[in-house]
């Protein structure tokens, strides 16, 4: 390595690029924050930040939420690299994208280091271009909503958006939100029977007759 020379080859930059998932209101809603630096000050955009030299991919992805919104301690996997020579005005960037399902309750966010605020918005109002995005941050949307629909036909990504105990039909309205389409119940409980399992606890206090409370299969 003693003649290797770097400084022949162009440089570039890599980012994280970080999807944070819930549902709020019956609605699939995306964490975005408002920018508060150039380019695109003051749009709205995904939260991110450029990987450290000594950084891991996944060490970024945890800084770069809690800086741009002030969350810790949420698991993302990684969703898919978008590397477009003009993606950004800057430079040659290329961003390895993170996406995470977390229940709603659990989201208590704020504007961040490099931020003016950040806030739920409507995944349907992002991909109608009702709200637009900086960067080239609505397709990565777009892929994101696309792979959550494929996800959870096969995978049990759902049961990140219930508590720990559910009702047969607070999961299968998770399910019709990601799937984007309304299921017949008697197939869907079919479908999810060997991922939960009955408790003896059910729902109290309001007019309905109780329903009974499940859990995740190896949950306890």
């Amino acid at each position: 390595m003693e003649n290797y020379d770097s400084s022949i080859y162009e440089k570039m930059s890599v980012a994280v690029d970080l999807l944070t998932f819930t549902i709020e209101d019956g609605r699939l809603k995306l964490l975005v924050i408002s920018r508060d630096e150039e380019p695109y000050k003051g749009k709205y955009a995904l939260p991110g930040v450029f990987v450290g030299i000594d950084e891991t991919l996944d060490k970024a992805a945890t800084r770069g939420i809690k800086e741009e919104t002030g969350l810790k301690d949420i698991y993302f996997e990684q969703l898919y690299t978008f590397g477009e020579v003009n993606r950004d005005p800057r430079m040659r960037i290329i961003s390895v994208s993170y996406m995470a399902l977390v229940p709603v309750e659990m989201l208590k966010f704020k504007a961040g280091e490099r931020t003016r605020s950040a806030e739920l918005i409507d995944v349907e109002d992002i991909i109608s271009s009702k709200i637009k995005l900086a960067f080239d941050h609505k397709k990565i949307v777009e892929y994101a909503r696309w792979r959550l629909a494929n996800k959870v036909e096969y995978t049990d990504i759902a049961f990140h958006l219930v508590d720990e105990k559910f009702t047969l039909p607070e999961l299968q309205k998770v399910y019709e939100i990601l799937l984007g389409k309304n299921l017949y119940k008697a197939n869907f409980r079919k479908k999810v029977a060997p991922m939960i399992e009955a408790t003896e606890s059910f729902t109290s206090g309001d007019a309905h007759r109780p329903s009974r409370l499940y859990i995740r299969k190896n949950v306890l």
